[in-house]
């Protein structure tokens, strides 16, 4: 694993994740609907402006190549996640779906994976990123705690500073970028953690580290009962500055990518911290209050955030809080 910052912490490699999961035997293909190339990136837009309203926006900043490969990359990890979420029997549906993805061409009537292996090929994207990502995936059946952010830190490298490894070969970068963004990653899954703790506790899942919860005096049980008092409001504040900090450190990163790809990567980064704002403004509610910013509220942001790339291609890297 890449820049793990802790390493006292023994990891456990991606594939012994892979290697847990059920066997399967494979269908044949013989009467299976065929998706052609352009109809399969079709489908991988479509989910993507579904399910993630502001990746979409970022992503129309992309040239139209770039694009069509992140939207693939979005749909492959939506699609993975969602298997592990809600499908009635989550790791045989995963272990079918991994080894899809792993055959030397995917099925015809699966039309994230063809756009997916397309991508994979015209990027050579590594396979090993990909076990990892994959790995991060497959945690979600077997763990539902994390004693420590230490812990914390594999899994949202796992399942979303990959991807942010995994765009860098897309959109291009220069040396150096790696740190930066791996860091990138890991706040916006903290971001998402902090979003999704009230739907999160309904499937009996508390992705915060245990070591926070003792530190603000909160019990997993009072977690999950959806306690919101002066405890859970301060455990949020300090998760919210972590979170902040992660940004921040990662900011200076978007110049290192190349210049075609700088806009969307930081729209998409400050798009999603503006969901920590929402939080806020909602009084640290997540459990009966999803945080997510208008279709009205993004746009209004993109001048903003095309200022804050210019002020970084000239050599400023603060990233200071948007209104």
């Amino acid at each position: 694993m890449e820049a793990q910052p802790y390493p006292q912490l023994i990891v456990r490699p991606a594939r012994d994740y892979l290697a847990t999961l059920p066997p399967v035997e494979l269908p044949g293909s013989a009467a299976m609907p065929a998706y052609s190339l352009a109809q399969a990136y079709r489908v991988c837009r479509d989910i993507t402006r579904h399910h993630s309203k502001s990746f979409f926006l970022a992503t129309r900043l992309l040239p139209r190549a770039k694009r069509m490969a992140m939207e693939a990359l979005y749909a492959f990890c939506r699609t993975s996640d969602d298997l592990v979420d809600i499908h009635p029997d989550p790791a045989n549906a995963l272990a079918r779906w991994i080894a899809w993805q792993q055959q030397s061409a995917p099925p015809a009537d699966q039309p994230v994976l063809i756009a997916w292996a397309d991508s994979v090929t015209r990027y050579r994207l590594p396979p090993t990123l990909v076990d990892e990502l994959l790995a991060g995936i497959a945690m979600d059946l077997t763990t539902q705690r994390y004693e420590s952010f230490a812990e914390l830190w594999v899994y949202c490298y796992r399942v979303a500073s990959v991807v942010g490894l995994l765009s860098m070969r897309i959109i291009g970068s220069a040396p150096g970028a790696e740190a930066y963004a791996i860091r990138l990653g890991v706040a916006l899954q903290l971001t998402n953690i902090l979003r999704d703790i009230g739907e999160d506790a309904r499937r009996g899942r508390i992705y915060l580290p245990l070591e926070d919860l003792r530190r603000f005096a909160l019990s997993q049980a009072e977690v999950l009962a959806g306690v919101r008092d002066h405890r859970f409001r301060a455990l949020m504040r300090f998760e919210i500055a972590r979170a902040e900090a992660l940004y921040r450190a990662s900011w200076p990163g978007i110049a290192l990518l190349h210049r075609d790809g700088q806009l969307a990567v930081a729209a998409a980064a400050l798009l999603y911290r503006g969901i920590l704002r929402k939080i806020i403004a909602n009084d640290y509610n997540v459990w009966t209050r999803r945080a997510h910013l208008s279709t009205a509220e993004k746009l209004a942001m993109l001048p903003s955030i095309i200022r804050r790339v210019y002020r970084l291609r000239r050599g400023d890297v603060r990233l200071d809080d948007i209104a």
